[in-house]
């Protein structure tokens, strides 16, 4: 099951910033829904205590229609169980919510969303914020960083090990767990993992109030 590759991808231009879709199926804010297989909305409980926020789906997620199933996903779980933190206390979700991908041989690969389609899909980021009203918010990558803060001006290397703030809400910064997995030096994958590891039990901690 694969999408078509006439078209990998969208353009700026492609966005409707009025548009108000009544469900995340039928958005077309901008294009990236034509090569995608379907979104991929956030999972998790109203009310969970943490909110991660990555950047985008992958090629599994989007042939899943579920978050951080994929082998990134996998290491997430491995970080969180070492960090003390259950599924349940967590609402996982992306700052884009369909895959943006380019064809590599016979492959999809991840291509970076572009600025306009973050802000396209804020829309939905912004009612998960409302809904779920987690008391901290885990952004792994630069791309949610941005997308959380709504502000390109923190870079990731400054936010790290920081405690940030989204209108009362602590933010906390890590890496992908994507990152962690294509470093090619192996100190790095495990520095990269244990920064992971580090904010989570830092948003445990906070969610608990300690």
């Amino acid at each position: 099951m694969t999408a078509s590759p006439k078209r990998a991808g969208a353009d700026a231009g492609d966005i409707i910033p009025g548009q108000r879709p009544r469900t995340l199926k039928t958005c077309r804010r901008c294009g990236l829904w034509r090569n995608a297989t379907q979104p991929v909305p956030g999972a998790g409980a109203r009310g969970a205590a943490i909110m991660l926020v990555g950047e985008q789906p992958g090629d599994k997620e989007d042939l899943a229609g579920l978050p951080f199933v994929g082998p990134a996903g996998a290491l997430l779980d491995k970080a969180m169980a070492e960090a003390g933190v259950t599924r349940d206390e967590v609402y996982l979700t992306n700052a884009v919510k369909h895959f943006k991908w380019q064809l590599r041989g016979k492959r999809r690969m991840h291509k970076s969303p572009a600025q306009g389609e973050i802000q396209a899909c804020a829309y939905w980021l912004e009612k998960e914020l409302a809904a779920v009203q987690p008391r901290v918010i885990v952004a792994l990558g630069a791309t949610a960083l941005g997308a959380v803060l709504q502000d390109r001006g923190h870079t990731l290397a400054a936010a790290l090990g920081q405690t940030l703030d989204r209108g009362g809400i602590p933010v906390l910064a890590s890496y992908h767990p994507s990152y962690a997995l294509r470093n090619p030096d192996a100190q790095g994958r495990q520095a990269a993992y244990s920064t992971i590891v580090d904010a989570l039990a830092r948003a445990r901690r906070l969610a608990a109030g300690s």
